[in-house]
């Protein structure tokens, strides 16, 4: 075989190959499910009423719609780590708040598997997208060096 040839791939070859489209679309149903959840335990502590469940329910909100412009955004790309540990972060602190306030009720426990799942899901989407611990912190620490025209 000749290495100095340039060979096409075909979309068969993308699906199968681990940066291919599969992996993409891997990547977006996770992204999917993220929010989805989030929504849904924003809805659930917006309709709880009162002034700490809604702004709880504002905070998810903020994040989730930080997630998705993270991801839609080219020029905000680069800081895609931040609502994803910003999400983890907040689930956990909510989490145990309710483990130390209460009040202890079915939909409240409902809500903390939801939570729950969102941190496992958003560990898994950020070794995913960065391999490691080092690789999300040099994507941390680049993304805080100014940007050069024309990098994303």
């Amino acid at each position: 075989m000749n290495r100095h040839r340039t060979q096409r791939v075909g979309l068969a070859d993308l699906a199968r190959s681990p940066y291919g489209a599969s992996n993409r679309l891997a990547g977006a149903v996770l992204t999917l499910v993220i929010i989805e959840l989030t929504l849904a335990t924003a809805y659930i502590h917006l309709s709880l009423g009162g002034l700490l469940f809604t702004l709880n329910a504002v905070g998810y909100l903020g994040l989730a719609a930080a997630y998705v412009a993270t991801a839609a955004v080219p020029i905000l790309r680069r800081f895609g780590w931040l609502p994803r540990i910003g999400l983890a972060g907040y689930a956990v602190l909510t989490i145990g708040a309710y483990v130390v306030v209460g009040p202890y009720f079915d939909l409240g426990w409902i809500t903390k598997g939801i939570e729950v799942a969102i941190v496992g899901l958003v560990i898994v989407d950020l070794f995913s997208a960065y391999g490691d611990l080092g690789g999300l912190w040099r994507a941390a620490i680049g993304s805080l060096r100014p940007s050069r025209v024309g990098e994303n």
